[in-house]
């Protein structure tokens, strides 16, 4: 039994790696985008509790107004991944857009438990709201993107932005709300004690192989929670951002692959309907991408066969994610 625990964890970070390595070589000049960029920040403490309490700021090569910004968090179950291209090149596309981008390194599963991760995201954007005029950035238009773990942590923490939920004063900015002006969701888990039910209940292990199964010691939120998930039915709910919505929710953009065998589909769908509920259709857009495994990880059939696609760092898919970025930020 522990074998296969361990054996299915092992499959979990591989999955990972293979999507990080699926973003960082499709969206189309993002290998050098990073290395081009005139003015940079990196490395900057935004916090003192750990030294992986760090960001770094990239500037658009023109333009003098203050900038609009999106602030990026990277995916890896919480338990890895950091803030370098290789898990945020989609997100540093906004430099060609006109826009900051700012990524954040946030403390891991292995340093810190729940609610470590969403305590640090929260610290970032108010660092960034304190010391946007050093920066030459906009602190009234911040865009929150993120992929997978990160996703979660962009939902969130645009779900309890313009409270002191899920923030640890002791970070500093206590008194500095952190809301923001658009989210982009891609793929993020939300309530993490329901996914396996929903991956039995989407009838997708009858169609894909690699379905992932999370109740279980050593899983993705497990490890981040503390806990088998299942032992600790509170701590899903608080680290669950439809638990939060309110009618000040900013506009969110959510985008997910029908074929995702890390986090269920459903999540997206009932995160969307639940936002709508509280702020409107008009402001709420979810993308589901037929076929589309998770973060464009190749599926295989269980007759063996794959299918290859990465429907969300295509030309065409980005011109969506920064038009819904321009309506709000612009």
């Amino acid at each position: 039994m522990e074998m296969q625990k361990s054996d299915k964890i092992k499959k979990t970070v591989c999955i990972l790696m293979l999507v990080f390595c699926v973003m960082s070589v499709t969206v189309t000049g993002c290998l050098s985008l990073q290395s081009s960029v005139k003015n940079k920040f990196t490395d900057i403490a935004y916090a003192t509790k750990s030294k992986t309490q760090k960001l770094d700021i990239y500037l658009p090569n023109e333009g003098n107004d203050p900038f609009p910004m999106i602030i990026a968090f990277h995916g890896g179950g919480f338990y890895e991944g950091n803030k370098s291209r290789q898990y945020t090149a989609p997100m540093l596309q906004g430099l060609n857009h006109g826009y900051a981008v700012v990524t954040v390194d946030y403390r891991l599963s292995d340093e810190a438990r729940f609610p470590a991760a969403i305590n640090d995201a929260k610290a970032a954007i108010r660092f960034i709201k304190v010391n946007a005029a050093q920066y030459n950035l906009n602190p009234n238009k911040i865009a929150l993107w993120g992929s997978s773990a990160g996703g979660n942590l962009a939902a969130l923490a645009g779900t309890t932005g313009d409270t002191n939920n899920c923030y640890d004063a002791s970070l500093g900015n206590a008194n500095v709300l952190d809301n923001v002006t658009a989210i982009v969701d891609w793929y993020g888990p939300t309530n993490f004690c329901v996914m396996d039910k929903q991956f039995t209940e989407s009838g997708i292990r009858e169609k894909v192989q690699g379905v992932h199964i999370y109740n279980i010691e050593g899983s993705f939120p497990s490890r981040y929670l503390g806990q088998n998930i299942s032992k600790v039915p509170d701590l899903c709910k608080q680290a669950d951002p439809t638990n939060y919505i309110t009618s000040e929710c900013p506009p969110f953009l959510i985008q997910h692959g029908t074929l995702d065998t890390l986090i269920p589909t459903q999540q997206s769908v009932n995160l969307a309907a639940a936002i709508t509920k509280e702020i409107g259709k008009d402001k709420v857009t979810l993308t589901l991408f037929d076929g589309a495994g998770h973060g464009g990880v190749p599926v295989t059939f269980l007759n063996g066969t794959r299918q290859y696609g990465y429907p969300f760092g295509t030309a065409e898919n980005m011109d969506k994610v920064f038009a819904f970025l321009n309506k709000y930020m612009k």
